[in-house]
């Protein structure tokens, strides 16, 4: 049975809303799911699963979450190279600019991104919560 890690940051319930179908579609698909926030993961957690899907909404000047999502994550980049990840997020602004810097950062640091992102602006709509559950089966 394949150990699946949702690790996520949210500040409006949207991008928890996408880990919670991410988590349930890697369940579906026979996973072994744990789902926690930023702030209960780190790079020592990452040999402990067999995928990780990362969900962070886009701040700022299209970036990442700075203070608890964005630590956590330059820290598994050294866990990243060979892994299989997926990554999903919600914005409010811009054209997701975010999202695609940082699946760049994920292929230069090696990791194997198994499924294409999932994005949405504002809260997600039944189509995108279905698109997190694919995302989350093709982790397992």
């Amino acid at each position: 049975m394949s150990k699946i890690a949702v690790v996520y940051w949210s500040g409006t319930g949207n991008t928890e809303s996408m880990a919670s179908a991410v988590a349930e579609g890697a369940k579906n698909a026979g996973a072994d799911v744990a789902m926690l926030a930023a702030s209960e993961f780190g790079a020592s957690m990452m040999d402990q699963y067999d995928a990780v899907a990362f969900g962070c909404p886009s701040m700022g000047a299209e970036q990442l979450e700075e203070s608890e999502f964005e630590p956590m994550f330059t820290d598994c980049e050294t866990k990243l190279r060979g892994k299989r990840i997926a990554l999903f997020g919600s914005y409010g602004w811009g054209d997701g600019e975010w999202m695609r810097n940082w699946e760049n950062t994920c292929r230069e640091d090696g990791a194997i991104l198994t499924h294409d992102s999932v994005i949405c602006q504002e809260a997600p709509d039944d189509d995108t919560l279905n698109a997190c559950e694919e995302l989350g089966a093709a982790l397992v």
